[in-house]
C-alpha cells in the first residue's frame, strides 16, 4: 500500500477529505507553531487516549502502542496551515468542554465505554459538518491523523497488516482467504 492509497482509504473511512494531505504527496515544511498552538504532555496524553479508543489494543496492538499522540502533534506542527491547526487546538478544548458536559468530567476520567459513546457521537457529528467555510472537524482530524499514524507505525505496519519490506520480490497472483489481514506493502 503507497500512500496515495492510504489517503484514499483514510478519507472513504472518515467520510472526509484527508486534511494536510496535499502536504503529505509534496513533503512537509518545518516551521514552528504560534505559542497559540504548542501542544503539551498533558495534550499528548489525552490524544493518546482518543487514538486508543479509535484503535485500541486488543490481541494486537492499540494506537498507544505506536505513540499515535507524539505523531498527531508532529503533524499538526509541521504539516498542517494555520487555520487547520487553530481548528485542531480548539478541538482539543472543544473535546473537554463536550466531556465535562455530557458526562461531568474532563475525557481523562471517562470510562472505556463512554469515551466510546462521546467519540461515537462526535463522529457523527463530524460526517454532517460541511467542511466549508469552517474549515474541517476536529474530530475528523484526530480520526485521520489516528488511522494514518497507527497503520503507518511500526506496530501498526508490521502486527497488525501484513508487511514484506521493500525491497521485497513481485507476486502478482497471492493467494486470498477471507479474514487475511490487508497487506501494509
Amino acid at each position: 500500500m503507497n500512500r496515495r492509497e492510504l489517503i484514499k482509504m483514510i478519507a472513504a473511512a472518515t467520510g472526509a477529505a484527508f486534511v494536510g494531505g496535499n502536504v503529505l504527496l509534496a513533503g512537509c515544511t518545518r516551521r514552528e507553531p504560534a505559542e497559540e498552538y504548542r501542544f503539551d504532555s498533558t495534550d499528548i496524553l489525552l490524544l493518546d487516549e482518543v487514538a486508543e479508543t479509535i484503535i485500541p489494543r486488543t490481541d494486537t496492538p492499540g494506537a498507544k502502542d505506536a505513540q499515535v499522540g507524539q505523531f498527531m502533534t508532529v503533524m499538526v506542527n509541521d504539516c498542517y496551515t494555520a487555520e487547520d491547526q487553530l481548528v485542531f487546538h480548539r478541538g482539543i478544548t472543544q473535546l473537554q468542554d463536550l466531556s465535562k458536559e455530557a458526562y461531568g468530567v474532563a475525557f481523562m476520567e471517562l470510562t472505556r465505554e463512554d469515551r466510546h459513546d462521546l467519540l461515537a457521537q462526535l463522529d457523527r457529528k463530524a460526517r454532517l459538518h460541511s467542511a466549508g467555510q469552517d474549515g474541517p472537524h476536529y474530530f475528523t482530524m484526530m480520526k485521520q491523523l489516528t488511522l494514518f499514524g497507527f497503520f503507518t507505525s511500526k506496530p501498526g505496519a508490521t502486527e497488525v497488516l501484513r508487511y514484506t519490506a521493500v525491497p521485497g520480490r513481485f507476486d502478482g497472483c497471492i493467494p486470498y482467504t477471507e479474514g487475511d489481514r490487508a497487506w501494509a506493502t
